[in-house]
């Protein structure tokens, strides 16, 4: 069992509040719903681009008289499908970050794209505006599973934008989904060498999750999506895909993210470090510190309801709670477990755990489900599998 007096004495063991600050932008606007998708987004007709980069500049703004002028390491744009933007658009809103906020030498700036909205002069615009890393939602390389997802692009689509990609941005990233209807081990496996001979430098494989208000969630309440595997199988593909990925140099820093050494992303990592970051754009989430107490803030969904209340100079937050200690530690650790670095556990104690935590620890670690490197609580392979019942033991109501 861990002694008090070694918890106190950790407590100089790291610099923990230097986890970065970023930016998260969120554009609203997809060209289609995929029936797996949960995140706020919305099918319009028509944008008016001209309004709504004038809006997120309004919000950039609003932002900085919230924090201050505080160093800013990473902005992302996500969505909703953030290459529906014009590059003009995304040039305003950057002009905007870099009048507001002094910025890292080595800022990251990320931008979502979906195949279908990808094109070289529109990239090219992107990059002139700052954009320095784009991740692209490819989610299949089988053009079956691409119809069944929802997806408008072709395999052959997502190759196309791929080496558009390649051939206009250092750092490229793009995202595959698993365990998906009548997949086999041995169809992913194929699917997966693929996908690692084309990647630089980072790829995002997530493991299909039904949502309860999703189509496919309505679809599987309804006894409707056949197909799924197992949970055995599901754990089989994801321990391949562990595997696999290690043989190419790509490491799993992160449950579902798997890099070579020094191209994790950064404004991911911001999250799961428990830093902090303003959120702006229809639905937006952020964590904010200030004058030592830490928000949690979220906007109004509604595309409409949002561009109103900025245009009217209007609270745009839906929530903006003051979190308490335990709120903060509990979400350090959620957040903090899923990446391999793990969490410092003395930064877990100043945030205030509650003081059963070391011993659910240390028991969570004598099954072999938790490692500890000095300051240093990390998940093992086995604890990875097991995430979810990991977090359930050490956060009792």
């Amino acid at each position: 069992m861990l002694s008090p007096s070694w918890w106190q004495a950790a407590l100089a063991a790291e610099d923990w509040q230097k986890s970065g600050f970023g930016l998260y932008v969120h554009w609203p606007f997809c060209q289609s719903k995929c029936p797996y998708c949960d995140f706020n987004s919305h099918v319009a007709d028509r944008i008016d681009q001209t309004r709504w980069a004038r809006a997120l500049c309004r919000e950039v703004e609003r932002a900085g008289e919230l924090t201050g002028r505080r160093r800013l390491d990473t902005v992302f744009f996500g969505g909703g499908t953030p290459s529906l933007m014009a590059p003009e658009t995304v040039a305003a809103v950057l002009d905007t970050v870099r009048a507001t906020w002094p910025l890292a030498n080595d800022w990251e700036v990320t931008l979502e794209a979906n195949p279908t909205s990808v094109e070289a002069g529109r990239f090219a615009g992107y990059r002139q505006a700052g954009v320095n890393r784009v991740s692209l939602g490819v989610q299949s390389l089988n053009d079956t599973d691409l119809k069944r997802l929802g997806r408008l692009h072709s395999a052959a689509d997502a190759r196309a934008a791929y080496d558009i990609a390649r051939n206009t941005f250092d750092r490229v990233s793009f995202d595959l989904i698993y365990a998906r209807q009548h997949q086999s081990l041995e169809s992913w496996t194929e699917e997966l060498d693929r996908a690692l001979d084309m990647a630089i430098d980072h790829l995002s494989l997530y493991q299909l999750t039904i949502e309860p208000e999703t189509a496919f969630g309505m679809r599987a309440a309804k006894g409707g999506l056949t197909g799924l595997p197992d949970e055995d199988l599901s754990a089989d593909m994801y321990d391949m895909t562990v595997d696999a990925c290690a043989r190419a140099g790509l490491g799993a820093y992160e449950v579902s993210n798997f890099a070579r050494p020094g191209a994790e992303s950064r404004h991911n990592m911001l999250y799961w470090s428990a830093g902090d970051y303003a959120g702006i754009g229809p639905g937006a989430h952020g964590r904010l510190t200030m004058a030592g107490q830490r928000y949690a803030t979220a906007s109004w969904s509604a595309p409409g309801t949002w561009l109103d209340a900025v245009e009217s100079d209007a609270p745009v937050f839906e929530v903006y709670t003051a979190l308490t200690p335990k709120d903060v530690a509990e979400e350090y650790l959620m957040m903090g477990l899923r990446v391999t670095q793990g969490i410092s556990l003395s930064r877990l104690i100043y945030m205030g755990a509650d003081p059963h935590m070391p011993q659910r620890l240390e028991d969570l670690r004598a099954n072999g489900l938790l490692k500890r490197d000095g300051d240093r609580v990390f998940t093992t392979r086995r604890g990875r599998n097991l995430l979810n019942a990991v977090i359930r033991e050490l956060i009792v109501e």
